[in-house]
């Protein structure tokens, strides 16, 4: 009878001193990709759960209304862009950056090898095919500026999402909105060359293509919640950087539709890049895009782009 009472107490102790998980909502801004790796192997390692944290991870079927859902409180985090976050912070959406995951344009302008289009000069009387996302335009609107060229002297098609079928089908002669980690892959998985034109190297300043964001609220009043799921989410990439083939692995576990071929690809030029973010180059990069938004009139003159990202 002691015995049994002993067992009883024993279990009634531990069931006590088990912490309840907080359910935690994250929304990716696409299906399961490379991008998405240290995610995804942070959860198969427990890093979440250590930080008292079951997250719930999916893909909305609209990832454009991902800062809508996280300003709500719908979702508590959500994947998105730094150009997005500073757009939706001029429309009075109250979002912010708790840590950034790569810290460099993937978005890119991309021609086929053959086409002869190697540079931006070379667009002029050309057709684009660009995703109907109007920052799109107001970038590659910079680019051709540089080129003493106008939007005028393109033919802008929107094709969706269909970039690289309206490319190889040569439909347009070259996209906008393609990263060079995603689409180039697939593109040369078709047997095709592919030419890359890295906006940086084309006078656009250097921005946070991914970032993982919550509300100004949610900050606010859970800060200690952001900060443990910052740590479990920080280290499942640092982690990843390391074990390329694992991350991998945590991926198709969780996503088994992944293109193993593409992603397996795509982690081996990402990973470098994650290191990159855990390299802090304070608010240089996010002030210096911000004025460059501000100067080309997307964004209000007034905004504190200090107060994007948390401190």
């Amino acid at each position: 009878m002691k015995k049994l009472l002993l067992i009883i107490v024993f279990t009634l102790i531990s069931c006590s001193n088990e912490q309840e998980l907080i359910d935690i909502s994250l929304a990716l801004d696409w299906y399961p990709n490379s991008n998405h790796a240290g995610i995804y192997y942070g959860i198969e390692n427990g890093y979440f759960e250590e930080n008292d944290i079951n997250v719930d991870v999916y893909t909305p079927s609209d990832p454009a209304s991902i800062l809508q859902t996280v300003a709500s409180g719908r979702d508590e985090f959500g994947i998105s862009y730094q150009p997005d976050l500073l757009l939706a912070r001029s429309e009075g959406i109250p979002v912010v950056a708790v840590h950034s995951i790569v810290k460099t344009p993937l978005n890119s302008i991309m021609t086929l090898g053959d086409s002869g289009i190697d540079n931006p000069s070379k667009l002029k009387n050309k057709t684009i095919g660009y995703p109907g996302i109007p920052l799109n335009i107001g970038i590659l609107s910079s680019i051709l500026e540089e080129q003493s060229l106008t939007i005028d002297d393109v033919e802008l098609v929107d094709v969706g999402f269909d970039l690289v079928p309206a490319l190889l089908s040569e439909r347009v002669d070259a996209i906008i909105g393609a990263f060079w980690s995603h689409e180039s892959i697939l593109i040369e998985l078709e047997g095709r060359e592919v030419n890359i034109l890295k906006f940086e190297e084309w006078g656009i300043p250097k921005y946070h293509e991914l970032v993982l964001v919550t509300s100004e609220e949610y900050l606010k009043n859970n800060k200690e919640i952001v900060e443990k799921f910052v740590d479990a989410f920080s280290r499942g990439y640092e982690k990843s950087i390391e074990n390329n083939d694992e991350s991998m692995k945590a991926l198709i576990a969780a996503f088994p539709e992944v293109n193993v071929e593409l992603e397996t690809q795509g982690i081996k030029l990402l990973s470098p890049l994650w290191q990159e973010s855990f390299d802090s180059d304070g608010m240089d990069s996010w002030n210096k895009f911000g004025d460059w938004m501000k100067d080309k009139g997307l964004i209000s003159e007034s905004l504190d782009v200090e107060k994007s990202i948390m401190k």
